[in-house]
């Protein structure tokens, strides 16, 4: 009777000391699932550091999580053309891409400020503007339309003012030109007389080798020296006032990003934030190096006659009326991004650019 108990005791214990075990497994699995998602960049890959920047998140994800959550990036035109990766992502065919909001203004011109605007503010009065002045918010009430959810992913800092195949001296020079352009800038180089047209990184070349374009910007000597342009359009212009930043995004599908475990989510925050910053300081690095070689190799660096920056500042304000006149939801973004402007502006007059003035000036003439 003894043994009897003993096997019925036995056996009516075994499923209760079992119950731990089976609900262990599952509760890491929900914890940490296994999550697999795909990256579309708007750069093509010999861009290393806007192409890198996507890798780089991609890789950082995957170190938070022990691999358990793992994003493939892959290059524009890859999975999805470069200058569409938000309609991918908006859609659900991708889960995220690394783009710059700008790309899109044919969906709304509002987006051109979460990129970069004409004389609008700089890689570190963007991060302000963007963190502490309300900048990310109204970019979140924007992108909730198009199903996606945005975070800061990198800023090239000011950029130069492109390629010309001649010299462009006076506003009466842009009249007629061709000239590959993104964001609004396009529209004011439009008012100036120029015909604008938005050309994939990957076509630049071709395009003014052919004579199908007569000048093109992109970003900067880093980029610039890899794709080639000093060969075919000599004309270095100085600066891309269109460009005295320009922020690039990571931008996830709403609904593939709200199904991510809280420490999921914490991991693209993470990533995001430091690429950030790591963007603009490799670009600080890489920049100046490649500017000696450019010119060393016969580029001609020129800089915008005031005339023209003259022109081209009434031609922004006269873009920026006509499209708050259109959109309420362009003239609120206006009058922050205007508001913030003005402000920081003011400071840095007195701080940064009393300082640069004179010490960018008195390292090359003051021994």
């Amino acid at each position: 009777m003894s043994s009897s108990v003993n096997r019925r005791a036995l056996l009516g214990a075994a499923p209760a000391a079992a119950v731990p075990v089976m609900l262990a497994a599952p509760a890491v699995a929900q914890t940490n699932p296994e999550v697999r998602w795909r990256l579309t960049s708007s750069f093509p890959k010999n861009t290393d550091i806007l192409w890198g920047t996507a890798e780089a998140v991609a890789r950082r994800v995957g170190e938070l999580t022990d691999g358990r959550f793992r994003i493939q990036a892959f290059s524009a035109g890859e999975i999805a053309p470069a200058l569409s990766a938000l309609d991918a992502v908006q859609s659900g065919s991708i889960e995220c891409c690394h783009t710059a909001t700008y790309y899109y203004i044919g969906k709304d011109p509002t987006l051109a400020f979460f990129t970069a605007v004409p004389f609008g503010l700089n890689a570190r009065q963007n991060t302000a503007w963007l963190r502490h002045g309300g900048g990310q918010q109204l970019l979140d009430e924007l992108l909730r339309e198009y199903n996606a959810v945005s975070f800061p992913c990198g800023d090239t800092g000011a950029q130069m003012g492109g390629w010309f195949r001649r010299e462009i001296r006076t506003v009466e020079d842009v009249r007629g030109l061709k000239f590959r352009i993104t964001g609004l800038a396009g529209q004011v180089f439009a008012k100036m007389g120029a015909t604008p047209s938005v050309t994939p990184a990957s076509d630049i070349y071709s395009s003014l080798e052919r004579g199908t374009i007569d000048a093109a910007e992109f970003v900067g000597p880093h980029d610039d020296e890899k794709l080639g342009f000093a060969r075919v359009a000599p004309n270095y212009y100085a600066p891309g006032f269109w460009e005295p930043g320009a922020r690039l995004h990571f931008i996830a599908n709403q609904r593939a990003y709200d199904a991510l475990p809280a420490a999921y989510k914490a991991a693209i925050q993470v990533a995001c934030a430091e690429a950030d910053a790591e963007m603009v300081a490799k670009y600080d690095v890489a920049n100046p190096q490649a500017l000696r070689r450019l010119v060393a190799a016969g580029a001609q660096l020129r800089f915008w006659s005031r005339p023209i920056l003259e022109a081209a500042w009434r031609a922004t304000n006269e873009v920026m009326t006509e499209q708050a006149d259109k959109s309420e939801r362009f003239k609120k973004v206006l009058e922050s991004n205007r508001r913030f402007r003005d402000e920081v502006y003011t400071w840095h007059r007195v701080s940064e650019n009393s300082f640069d003035n004179f010490a960018f000036t008195a390292s090359q003439t003051v021994r």
